[in-house]
């Protein structure tokens, strides 16, 4: 993808230039977040509900259900705004927020913890990878 894929306006607002193809993985990425979160057979579930520190909360129902929360929050902001050519910062947070837990639930769930792991990976993972980490990059950047 050549170009820049988010681009901050004069005005604030922050433009989405991702083609159609862009935004068809956008919109698979965060399906399988809303997935996830529901259905507990799900290969991203237990990666999504984990404890971020285990020595922390893993005890805490009251962590769980504020982090569950805030991603179901974020990543349905991500899906109703996938049609706009323009997000505010709100809604490209929610994109990046929701874009990293993809990212971090696919590493997870197919044991790619490594670069030597992520090599032997299918070329469509590697480049599903790859791809959201250039969405993410990109967008922080304007952010």
């Amino acid at each position: 993808m050549a170009g820049r894929l988010f681009v901050r306006r004069r005005d604030g607002r922050i433009e989405v230039r991702l083609n159609d193809a862009g935004r068809a993985i956008a919109r698979e990425a965060f399906g399988h977040v809303l997935a996830a979160e529901a259905d507990p057979d799900h290969e991203w579930h237990a990666s999504l509900n984990a404890p971020i520190d285990p020595s922390h909360d893993v005890d805490d129902p009251l962590a769980t259900f504020n982090r569950q929360s805030e991603i179901t929050s974020n990543v349905e902001l991500a899906v109703a705004t996938l049609g706009e050519e323009f997000l505010n910062d709100a809604e490209a947070w929610a994109w990046l927020c929701s874009l990293q837990i993809a990212l971090r639930a696919t590493i997870t769930a197919k044991g790619l913890l490594s670069e030597d792991r992520l090599a032997l990976a299918d070329a469509p993972t590697r480049d599903y990878i790859t791809t959201l980490q250039t969405f993410l990059f990109s967008l922080a950047e304007v952010l």
